[in-house]
């Protein structure tokens, strides 16, 4: 778990199947930025379903963005063909494109600024390098009517909730 409370709530018989494919939608939220955020991830193998969400009282939208990502690869307990899909270039291009040249320079930028969020890229670049995973990154365009990216969107504004619940003292739960 990153940071913050993790929930994990089986929809389907999960851990019964053999899992070679998997579908993935994640999403993050923020109410504020930085401020309460939240994350959520839906995972599809076959018949399968899980899902998983969480929350944080001060974050940033980038880092829930991370966060769900990550909690979604660490939750696969072998390695699979996963098409990950999610809204957030940040996250895409960071994990295709610019994480070589930030590990090259010292996990500094080309302006040679600290990269933001370094400790996250570093969980993410563990799980992709070392969980044996092929991944397939699809970018989809948010709050357009993807059904899975929708769906991972209401799991991170519970995420949110679940926050703001901890934020005042309260305790949070997950529905079944």
């Amino acid at each position: 778990m990153v940071g913050g409370a993790s929930i994990a709530v089986p929809i389907r018989s999960w851990r019964h199947k053999h899992v070679n494919h998997i579908e993935i939608y994640t999403d993050g939220a923020c109410k504020g930025n930085p401020g309460l955020g939240g994350w959520g991830a839906v995972l599809l193998s076959g018949g399968s379903e899980r899902e998983l969400f969480g929350g944080e009282v001060q974050t940033t939208n980038n880092r829930m963005e991370l966060t769900a990502v990550i909690e979604a690869l660490a939750a696969l307990q072998r390695p699979c063909n996963v098409v990950l899909h999610l809204d957030s270039e940040y996250v895409r291009k960071g994990i295709t494109e610019w994480i070589s040249g930030w590990k090259a320079r010292g996990w500094r930028t080309a302006a040679r600024q600290e990269v933001k969020n370094a400790d996250l890229w570093k969980r993410l670049d563990a799980l992709v390098s070392g969980g044996g995973h092929q991944i397939d990154w699809r970018w989809v365009k948010g709050h357009s009517g993807d059904p899975g990216n929708d769906r991972a969107d209401m799991l991170a504004n519970r995420g949110v909730d679940q926050a703001r619940a901890r934020g005042r003292g309260g305790v949070a739960t997950a529905g079944r």
